[in-house]
């Protein structure tokens, strides 16, 4: 046998190969050999190991609430907006659709570990900025900006070059809306736990944004945007799968207590105040006679009738008993002053 490197030769692997095929050498000896295995990359990172993306589309829908109205206040404009599923992907994957220019922002979130990513598509600026001078909604860059290879009718991002920069303008307007998207995703988080936010820096190339390596799984949500005046657009949040991974606990436990006493309480409460301004109607009754049919209908004007009169009058809401009540006077009006309230279930 060839020593060499530990390696064998040409004519032992022929050997061995004839060996396995003749049945002479036996393939099937070994420990374990019924036990199952399944295989793993060590380089890889296991998206399985618990960050709930369902806790994730929670703040999600409430931050699409606040954010369409904190556009409508600040920009004029309330495109409309659609939450799509987070998705779990790699990083490398995400960014091989992203084409230049785009306002790709770096931001830091607090207490999450990293960077995450914010990228505003163009469209969602240039209809912002149409709608906060007067316009439809319906901005459209510069004729001379458009290449000859878009068709009549693309949006305002297919035309413009890769190249092309965002004016001193158009950026302001990007930070405005970053400053709406960073309020906005703040009291979407609130339920959960106190985050804040903190700009580091922006491109218009999303391939120099590296917030992870190729490889890196990141958590990717989307809000499609669509102006009034029908231009598409899109909204990306991608936070990197190892920042909210020290979190998966919390994100899962969310979930869990949805069904919980304090959702319960918090439902009972604004149920409460929904009603509060509901107008019921009161009766008070004073007393009561039980009598036959048929003494009842011979009475006759001047008849008397004698019941013994209870302390306390009652008063009705809707047919219920609700409260014991006294019956008096109030200068020259009727009044009752409530004495206690009653458990309809216990009478």
């Amino acid at each position: 046998m060839a020593t060499s490197g530990n390696l064998l030769s040409a004519e032992e692997l022929a050997a061995l190969s004839e060996g396995i095929d003749d049945g002479t050498i036996a393939i099937d000896t070994g420990f374990n050999l019924t036990t199952r295995v399944k295989k793993h990359d060590l380089a890889s990172e296991d998206s399985t190991l618990g960050v709930n993306t369902s806790s994730l589309e929670m703040i999600n829908e409430r931050f699409v609430r606040l954010f369409r109205m904190g556009l409508m206040d600040v920009l004029r404009t309330s495109p409309r907006i659609n939450p799509t599923r987070a998705q779990i992907v790699r990083f490398g994957d995400y960014l091989k659709d992203m084409r230049p220019p785009l306002a790709v922002n770096t931001i830091r979130i607090n207490p999450l570990r990293g960077f995450s990513l914010v990228m505003i598509e163009p469209t969602l600026v240039f209809s912002s900025l149409d709608n906060f001078f007067g316009g439809t909604g319906s901005g459209m860059p510069a004729k001379q900006n458009r290449r000859a290879s878009d068709k009549p009718g693309d949006g305002p991002a297919n035309a413009l070059p890769p190249t092309r920069m965002f004016t001193a303008t158009e950026s302001r307007v990007i930070s405005i809306i970053l400053e709406v998207f960073f309020r906005a995703l703040k009291e979407a988080w609130a339920p959960l736990m106190v985050v804040e936010f903190e700009h580091v820096s922006s491109e218009i190339n999303p391939q120099f944004a590296q917030i992870a390596d190729e490889n890196d799984l990141v958590i990717a949500s989307r809000f499609e945007t669509e102006s009034v005046g029908g231009n598409k657009g899109f909204v990306d949040l991608v936070y990197p799968y190892a920042a909210l991974k020290p979190f998966r606990e919390m994100l899962r436990n969310r979930v869990q207590a949805d069904g919980s006493a304090d959702s319960d309480m918090k439902w009972r409460n604004d149920l409460t105040k929904a009603v509060g301004d509901s107008m019921v109607e009161l009766q008070v009754l004073l007393g009561q006679v039980v009598d036959d049919y048929q003494r009842i209908e011979s009475l006759k004007e001047g008849d008397l009738l004698f019941f013994k009169k209870p302390e306390l009058a009652t008063i009705y809401i809707g047919d219920l008993p609700a409260f014991e009540c006294q019956v008096g006077m109030a200068g020259p009006n009727v009044a009752i002053r409530i004495e206690k309230s009653l458990d309809p279930e216990t009478i």
